[in-house]
C-alpha cells in the first residue's frame, strides 16, 4: 500500500531533485561525469527490472536455468527511481527497461509512469519479449512509454516453441502485441531477432516481407557468447552474409542513413514501408559511438556488455551514500570504460553472466 501511495504522491520525483539541490552537486558541464576517457557521452541507459522471464530462450537463458538473486538483493522501486533521476541530472535523455521480462514486473505501470515524470527523460523505451502487450500496451503508453523493442526470433510456430521452451502457439500472441503498437502509433516498432544458422537463418526472406506494409525495424542481431549459452562461431551468422543472402532476394536492398550512436546498421528495400538493422556486435564493432550504460537488477552497473568487471551501486545506496558519493563511483566506473571490448576471439573465454541476468 505503502508503495502505490508513492507512486501516486507526485511528491516524490520532486523530493528526489530536492537531495541532489540540498547536496549542491557540481553541474559544471553536462554529463562530464557520464564522458568517459575517449570523450564519449553516456545519455542512455538501459535498465533490468526483474531477472525473471516466461521463456527460455537458449542464447539467454542457460539450459540448466541460473540461480535468480534473493528479491532482497534486488533494487526497489524507489531505488530504480533514485538512480535513474541521478543519471538524468548528468546527461542521460534515453532510458530503456528490460529484463528478464520487464511486463512481469509487480506494479510496471506506476514504474513507467514515475520514470516519465523525470523532466529531462525523452525516451522512456521498453524491451519485452511480447506475450503480455495485448493485455498492457495502452496502460503503458498511457503511463509514459513512447518507444519499443520486441523480441521475436522466427515466424514459424514449431520453431517458436523450440527457441522460447514453450507452446509455440503462444507466437500468435506475440504477433498480435506487434499490430497493436502498429495500431497505438509506436513508429518504428523494433523487432529484434537473434540469427542462428540452423534454427532461423531460411526465415530471411519472410522477416524482410514483414517490412514491406508495416512500420517495423526488423533487426538481426549475431548470436553473442555469454555464461552457458553454448556459443559456436559456425552457428552465428555474420552480418555481411545475411546481407548477401537477403540480396538474393531483394537485388535492390540497401543502407540507409544512420545514426552515430546507433547499434543497429539500417538497410530497407526500395518502397517498402519498413526497414531491417543488423546488429553486428561480433564481426564489426560499434564500440567507437557507444554511448551506452547498464545497470542490472541488482544494482551493479556495467559500462559495456562485455565487460566483466561490475560496480556495486546497490550496497551504498543502502548505506546512505549521497548523490555526490554515488556519482563518484559512477563517474569512475566511466572513466574506465575500455574503448573496445575483447574481440570474437576471446569473448567466449571470459567469464560473464548469462544474458537474462544482464539485462535484454
Amino acid at each position: 500500500m505503502l508503495l502505490r501511495l508513492i507512486f501516486k504522491n507526485k511528491q516524490f520525483i520532486k523530493s528526489i531533485s530536492t537531495i541532489s539541490k540540498k547536496e549542491n552537486i557540481q553541474k559544471s558541464s553536462l554529463n562530464e561525469v557520464l564522458t568517459d576517457s575517449f570523450g564519449r557521452k553516456h545519455n542512455y541507459l538501459r535498465i533490468s527490472l526483474t531477472e525473471r522471464c516466461n521463456l527460455r530462450c537458449e542464447y539467454c537463458m542457460p539450459l540448466k536455468g541460473v540461480q535468480l538473486s534473493e528479491q532482497s538483493k534486488i533494487l526497489t522501486n524507489y531505488e530504480i527511481i533514485r538512480l535513474i533521476s541521478l543519471f538524468a541530472e548528468q546527461g542521460v535523455n534515453k532510458i530503456r527497461l528490460t529484463g528478464g521480462e520487464p511486463t512481469l514486473k509487480k506494479d510496471i505501470i506506476q514504474i513507467v509512469e514515475s520514470i516519465s515524470d523525470i523532466k529531462q527523460l525523452k525516451t522512456v523505451a521498453m524491451t519485452t519479449n511480447g506475450l503480455t502487450l495485448t493485455k498492457m500496451l495502452v496502460d503503458l503508453q498511457r503511463a509514459g512509454l513512447n518507444a519499443l523493442n520486441i523480441s521475436l526470433d522466427t515466424l514459424r510456430q514449431d520453431t517458436y516453441g523450440n527457441i522460447t521452451k514453450r507452446d509455440g502457439r503462444l507466437l500468435k500472441r506475440v504477433l498480435a502485441g506487434i499490430d497493436l503498437a502498429l495500431q497505438l502509433g509506436f513508429s518504428p516498432v523494433k523487432v529484434n531477432c537473434v540469427l542462428m544458422r540452423g534454427v532461423n537463418f531460411d526465415e530471411l526472406c519472410d522477416f524482410i516481407e514483414m517490412t514491406r506494409d508495416r512500420a517495423i525495424d526488423y533487426r538481426f542481431i549475431e548470436f553473442m557468447p555469454f555464461s552457458m549459452n553454448d556459443w559456436k562461431e559456425n552457428r552465428m551468422v555474420p552480418y555481411k552474409e545475411a546481407v548477401q543472402e537477403i540480396m538474393k532476394s531483394y537485388s535492390n536492398f540497401g543502407p540507409c542513413d544512420n545514426n552515430p550512436n546507433s547499434t543497429s546498421k539500417m538497410y530497407r528495400v526500395p518502397g517498402f514501408m519498413g526497414r531491417v538493422g543488423f546488429i553486428s556486435s561480433m564481426t564489426d564493432d560499434y564500440c567507437d559511438g557507444c554511448n551506452r550504460l547498464r545497470l542490472m537488477a541488482d544494482g551493479n552497473l556495467k559500462t559495456c556488455l562485455f565487460e566483466n568487471k561490475e560496480i556495486h551501486l546497490r550496497d551504498p545506496l543502502r548505506q546512505g551514500a549521497s548523490n555526490e558519493e554515488l556519482l563518484s563511483i559512477i563517474s569512475n566506473a566511466v572513466q574506465n570504460k575500455k574503448r573496445k571490448h575483447a574481440g570474437m576471439e576471446n569473448l567466449p573465454h571470459m567469464p560473464n553472466r548469462p544474458m537474462i541476468l544482464i539485462g535484454g
